[in-house]
């Protein structure tokens, strides 16, 4: 007995549209891969968001944008005006928005959070790098000289390591230090509980190295300016994970030079835009303060990839769409 074949479900009608800018290609098989699943529509557009490609969004209230693309006053007002009411961006910072002028022109604007073992276990590898000299061993070995340096490295166990900024990154870190057995000293302006909080001054005093995972907003912009970097131990590392403005490069660059800092292990920079993510082997680098941090010996720089895992990357598509759902749900329902 032949049987009539059961019918395919029909597709789940989107419960909401996302138009996704700068979007890479690892970005885009992921938002192709999960929107279905979620019953989100996505436009997806390799297209930074600006006044010319607002149009984009037009028929869809959110909006995903990436941390590598300013959004400026004006492009805020022109994605309002094409009805844009949501903004996820794929970064836990969202010092790259106006935040207080998108809400003036009706814009809520939202980050999203990912693994934060991504960045934890990448500020452990710069610490190590760093207290063990590993830039000039590697630099060594591949030009075939394999005599030992004349300064030996240092084991964290017997570091103090102060960590500023003990939200969910900051945590992850302070618990794969303790695994270290050195002492950890803790900063935030918002205190927690399982970690030995002191004042911001009183760590610089005491550490061996200090990393840093605190947002960057006004209060914070160039927390480690010339007067707290000279109040850190001599011979000090510093760890930036976090946002290259945390750090006056003016004043980090002398304190390197001199010897006041034993060394510096920078995911990322003051100045970076327009020159991280970018193919400069046959191209001038604009910054004077990155060209001379790179020749130093004692300091480590990558192009802020911390963040960049396959498990982090998943999580910042799903929350996206996760936050454009909620959103939406938010305003049928609030």
């Amino acid at each position: 007995m032949n049987r009539s074949p059961t019918p395919s479900p029909p597709p789940a009608v989107p419960a909401a549209g996302i138009t996704v800018y700068g979007c890479e290609k690892d970005e885009a098989a992921l938002f192709r891969e999960l929107a279905p699943r979620l019953g989100v529509l996505p436009v997806i557009t390799e297209a930074a968001v600006s006044e010319a490609t607002a149009p984009l969004a037009s028929g869809n209230r959110c909006i995903s944008v990436g941390h590598k693309t300013d959004v400026s006053g004006s492009t805020l007002l022109a994605l309002s005006r094409t009805g844009v009411a949501y903004i996820s961006t794929r970064s836990i910072g969202y010092n790259h928005i106006d935040v207080e002028y998108a809400a003036s022109v009706g814009i809520t604007v939202e980050n999203i959070a990912y693994s934060p073992d991504s960045v934890a276990d990448y500020t452990l590898m710069l610490m190590l790098m760093a207290v063990r000299h590993a830039k000039s061993v590697i630099r060594r070995a591949d030009a075939h000289d394999y005599r030992l340096l004349d300064v030996r490295g240092r084991e964290l166990r017997d570091l103090t390591v102060g960590v500023v900024g003990t939200g969910r990154i900051g945590a992850a870190v302070g618990e794969r230090l303790r695994g270290f057995g050195c002492r950890v000293l803790a900063f935030d302006s918002h205190p927690g509980a399982g970690a030995a909080y002191v004042p911001l001054d009183e760590l610089l005093r005491q550490s061996d190295v200090v990393t840093l995972h605190t947002p960057l907003n006004a209060q914070t912009h160039h927390l480690l300016d010339r007067r707290r970097i000279g109040r850190m131990k001599r011979g000090a590392f510093v760890v930036n994970t976090g946002r290259g403005a945390l750090i006056d490069t003016e004043a980090l660059v002398p304190a390197l030079e001199s010897g006041r800092l034993g060394g510096a292990a920078l995911d990322v920079l003051e100045g970076e835009e327009g020159i991280f993510y970018a193919d400069r082997r046959n191209a001038p680098v604009e910054s004077t303060a990155l060209v001379r941090l790179q020749e130093m010996p004692n300091v480590l720089i990558s192009p802020h990839t911390a963040y960049y895992t396959d498990h982090a990357l998943s999580d910042t598509v799903e929350n996206s769409l996760t936050n454009c759902l909620e959103f939406e749900s938010r305003n049928q329902h609030g």
